[in-house]
């Protein structure tokens, strides 16, 4: 199973230790892109600070993130799965899982990053601030730019198990999965069950409480139909529509009381 996360916004401080090693960090096909990238934002974060803003689309309140992003080479790293923090993540809790959990979750969590292109949590990474809805003014629009390079890659990381895509819309843009890979694909949506609404805070706390429940269990469904009885067997609350058409992903609706 390869489970697809977004990132967070707000992120951990970098670590004290060894910096970036590019070399070490997980699909490897990613690479020639990702220098890419990291060296034009290193580059403009380094250069007129205000348009480094408005390119990052932030606030007079965040300069501070400008200057983060200038130490990106030599800034301290850290676990992705510490680094990215906010709704999601603090429900997901990977820090308290116990270690067969831990192990199921490095093998199959990939976080999706405007700057790296996707990371395992055990890939270490400084703290930045680049989005996927960033566009660069020498490499255009992160989300079209990172298609190519993930169309080559990230099928070969699907590898033949189930994957699961619990991707924002502007990350889900960077890679869709096609063919085959899509028929075993789930796309995951969470509605508040009184009036069939998502809500953005529980939508993400409740993706987080999935991916928990999953590799706490110790389940590993192979196709988004054995996904949908694991989750029912978890105590999830599972409406499932399979694909229309073929090469098209299932969408699974997951059906919540309480907005927690």
């Amino acid at each position: 199973m390869l489970v697809l996360l977004p990132p967070s916004e707000g992120k951990a401080a970098s670590g004290r230790g060894a910096p970036l090693k590019p070399e070490s960090l997980s699909l490897p096909g990613l690479a020639e892109a990702r220098e890419a990238v990291l060296t034009e934002l290193v580059e403009l974060c380094a250069g007129d600070e205000d348009k480094a803003r408005e390119v990052l689309g932030l606030s007079e309140g965040l300069r501070g993130e400008v200057a983060k992003n200038v130490e990106l080479r030599t800034a301290g790293a850290r676990p992705a799965g510490e680094i990215y923090t906010g709704v999601l993540y603090d429900a997901l809790d990977l820090a308290s899982l116990d270690p067969a959990a831990k192990r199921r979750a490095a093998r199959s969590l990939l976080v999706f990053s405007g700057l790296w292109g996707a990371v395992r949590v055990t890939d270490r990474i400084p703290s930045y601030r680049c989005s996927m809805g960033v566009r660069l003014p020498g490499l255009g629009a992160l989300g079209a730019y990172w298609r190519t390079p993930m169309a080559s890659v990230l099928p070969e990381a699907a590898g033949g198990g189930l994957v699961l895509d619990l991707r924002s819309a502007a990350y889900a843009a960077a890679w869709k999965p096609k063919g085959e890979v899509a028929a075993r694909t789930a796309t995951v949506r969470v509605l508040h069950a009184p009036t069939r609404k998502v809500v953005s805070h529980f939508n993400k706390a409740t993706k987080g409480r999935i991916v928990r429940s999953l590799l706490t269990a110790g389940t590993a469904p192979e196709d988004p139909a054995s996904l949908v009885e694991a989750l029912r067997d978890l105590g999830y609350v599972v409406e499932a529509q399979a694909p229309g058409r073929a090469g098209t992903p299932w969408a699974l609706d997951v059906l919540v009381e309480e907005i927690h």
